[in-house]
């Protein structure tokens, strides 16, 4: 089974398109439960220790699905937690911007000639990107080619979309 996520980065998605074939490890194959994650957060108020749950649910994926710990069952279980939390970001990056909107208006940012927070988000957003994949390019080149570099890269760009998913939350004003 071949699977393919888009990236900004051209590092990134060559590597990506790299590790597509899964073979046996379809993602329907994968034990995967987001809850676990989720259970985690619900213990941990602040942000700094629901940041210690980035990875649970990846974790206990590979070691609970039938060869989970080769470089494929790795791949597979880090790139289910990167959509999870990139899925999360997309939604808390929305509630931000809708509240950055409504900063905005409230405030007559335009009229009074004051920076825009909905147009600054924008900007941080764009260039946390960019960071976060140059990060990412940067873990993934200390595996010179090897079969570790697939499951570093991801399970960077899983932490650091993990980590921006869950500022975003705290900018929406759902935490």
């Amino acid at each position: 089974m071949k699977t393919l996520r888009t990236v900004v980065s051209a590092g990134a998605a060559m590597l990506l398109v790299a590790l597509v074939d899964v073979g046996p490890l379809a993602a329907q194959e994968l034990s995967f439960h987001p809850m676990i994650t989720e259970e985690c957060e619900e213990q941990r108020p602040e942000l700094s220790e629901r940041e210690q749950c980035i990875g649970w649910a990846a974790n206990a994926c590979m070691e609970n699905t039938q060869g989970g710990g080769s470089t494929m069952g790795m791949n597979g279980c880090l790139d289910a937690e990167w959509q999870y939390w990139d899925t999360r970001l997309n939604q808390h990056y929305k509630e931000a911007m809708a509240r950055a909107k409504a900063f905005d208006v409230d405030m007559a940012t335009r009229e009074n000639g004051l920076l825009s927070a909905a147009d600054s988000l924008r900007d941080m957003q764009r260039a946390w990107i960019a960071f976060r994949d140059a990060k990412c390019d940067f873990v993934r080149s200390q595996w010179s080619g090897g079969t570790g570099q697939g499951p570093a890269m991801l399970s960077c760009l899983m932490q650091e979309t993990g980590r921006q998913a869950l500022w975003l939350q705290v900018q929406a004003g759902n935490m």
